[in-house]
């Protein structure tokens, strides 16, 4: 499963570098774009370093950056479709793909909480 999802952060990562090529040529896209290739990069980076944590609390700790990179990067993509810089359609699938693993990390995070209360 670890193995999964760091293919898939990674593919959020290079999806949003492919999808900024097509943001309009302005100075206010270009600043959405310099924030949202961050966030995005940051969540597979930061999954592949929650693997390697040295223990559990580390391990959630790690899980609560790629939440809120994950989040961020959501939050990007909801300015460039409310902004109508990109097609909805466009951005459906990432945006899609960035809750899910979303909610996998959340859902992560919580059993790993319940794990260390017992």
């Amino acid at each position: 499963m670890r193995e999964e999802i760091k293919l898939r952060t990674k593919r959020i990562g290079l999806d949003i570098i492919m999808l900024i090529d097509e943001l309009p040529s302005k100075p206010s896209s270009w600043a959405i774009a310099k924030q949202i290739v961050r966030s995005a990069t940051s969540v597979g980076a930061n999954y592949r370093a929650a693997c390697r944590a040295k223990s559990e609390a580390d391990y959630i700790n790690k899980l609560k950056i790629v939440e809120e990179e994950a989040d961020e990067t959501i939050y990007w993509l909801e300015i460039i479709e409310e902004g109508k810089m990109l097609p909805t359609e466009r951005i459906l699938l990432i945006k899609k793909e960035t809750n899910e693993i979303l909610s996998i990390i959340v859902a992560t995070i919580k059993t790993m909480k319940n794990k260390i209360k017992s």
